[in-house]
């Protein structure tokens, strides 16, 4: 995310903080598609995500007149998606593994049929060890390598310290590739 991008947040979120209802819109448009990705791969259910999803835009709607400036929208916006999904995952005590369909939303730059299915399985091996981690270390690893976020702004997302931040994600890393190595 680049500074154009946050000060567009800003700019669209003070208006709708102060009821401009189109901006809000605007903000919704930007950041569904990055909010759904986080949960679906965090709650591994669609139809859950999809509802997370809705209810993180609602529960920011009806927040965001409390949203100050200062504070990163994005980052903001996944703190209430995280923490819908821990309160999801604890309600739900698992986390079921649903298979990645073949060729969902995995860009496709080879040019024959055979790289396709070797990067189809590919993608659909990391997805199934992302869902053998432990739902605190997927959620680290979704935020930084995902969606590209910065330690401080996961340590913000997520309430921690900028410390188990960067310890999490480290293990994180080693038991995703201890998984992908069995």
């Amino acid at each position: 995310m680049n500074a154009d991008a946050d000060l567009e947040d800003v700019r669209h979120a003070v208006r709708a903080s102060a009821g401009d209802a189109r901006a809000y819109s605007w903000l919704v448009m930007c950041h569904q598609g990055p909010v759904y990705r986080y949960l679906v791969r965090l709650v591994r259910v669609p139809e859950t995500a999809r509802e997370l999803t809705q209810d993180t835009f609602l529960r920011a709607f009806q927040a965001i007149p409390t949203w100050r400036p200062e504070a990163r929208f994005r980052t903001w916006l996944f703190r209430i998606a995280h923490n819908l999904a821990l309160d999801h995952l604890r309600r739900a005590k698992h986390v079921r593994l649903e298979p990645l369909e073949a060729g969902a939303d995995v860009p496709d730059p080879a040019p024959g049929p055979e790289r396709r299915l070797e990067t189809a399985q590919r993608m659909r091996r990391l997805e199934q060890a992302l869902a053998a981690l432990a739902p605190a270390h997927r959620e680290v690893l979704l935020l930084r390598e995902i969606e590209e976020m910065s330690y401080e702004d996961i340590a913000r997302a997520l309430d921690l310290n900028l410390g188990t931040v960067r310890s999490r994600i480290a293990r994180a890393r080693a038991a995703l590739l201890a998984v992908l190595r069995t």
